[in-house]
């Protein structure tokens, strides 16, 4: 990935991408997405985009192995997090899922992985302190509570499941408001070029329906144009 296709990435949300994915490949079809409804911490924020950091945690109960390997796999998860390829992204499976109740993305985490240069955290768990979240660190979450309860990592860059996305260690993953994707390594060269030929086709649509006048008539000559320019 070239900064021009990261600053590019950075500009579209999600969904975009998802599309532009599809016109890359020729085909409908791309399902590598999250499902159901996330929350986002700064809604308003661009996309995070960036290889995954990969991590599980729990916190519904107190951990059962010795204290000192839960803390030394808590420094190994924090030098997983501090390591690896730029841009990055925290991506966190809560194995408690659906029945999350520890916030351990709050004002003190978000800011520590915000510190070590990722780009975001993505996780099907909990997050807290709305309003002390670091700015340029957008959280996509599955869930909003108080507490941290009995947080404690489990594994550290094992393959993670986030709303039925799978998210192995080193994926390219794009993420905003809408939820996450990620994108296929096959289609990173063509991707920019997809981005801009969607955006351009969706114009043969939107221009028009958004001028004076527009009417059905003026929708079906546009429609036709976008039918036959479309994936």
């Amino acid at each position: 990935m070239d900064d021009a296709l990261l600053t590019l990435l950075k500009q579209v949300d999600t969904p975009t991408v998802c599309n532009a994915i599809e016109v890359a490949q020729g085909k409908r079809g791309f399902n590598a997405f999250t499902r159901g409804t996330m929350l986002a911490s700064h809604p308003d924020a661009p996309a995070m985009v960036g290889y995954a950091r990969t991590a599980k945690i729990a916190a519904l109960a107190p951990p059962e192995e010795p204290a000192e390997i839960i803390k030394a796999r808590r420094m190994d998860y924090y030098r997983h997090m501090a390591e690896g390829p730029r841009p990055a992204v925290a991506v966190v499976e809560d194995v408690d899922f659906p029945d999350c109740i520890g916030a351990y993305w709050g004002e003190i985490n978000t800011s520590v992985h915000k510190g070590f240069g990722l780009s975001g955290a993505l996780t099907n768990g909990v997050m807290r302190d709305l309003g002390d979240l670091p700015d340029g660190f957008p959280v996509v979450a599955g869930s909003i509570g108080p507490s941290h309860g009995f947080v404690h990592v489990r594994k550290v860059a094992a393959p993670v499941t986030v709303f039925g996305l799978e998210v192995v260690d080193g994926d390219l993953v794009h993420a905003d408001r809408h939820g996450a994707l990620v994108i296929p390594p096959a289609v990173v060269a063509g991707l920019g070029a997809a981005i801009r030929k969607l955006l351009d086709t969706e114009g043969l649509v939107l221009g028009p329906a958004r001028a004076e006048g527009f009417d059905f008539a003026a929708f079906e000559t546009a429609w036709a144009a976008f039918e036959k320019a479309r994936t």
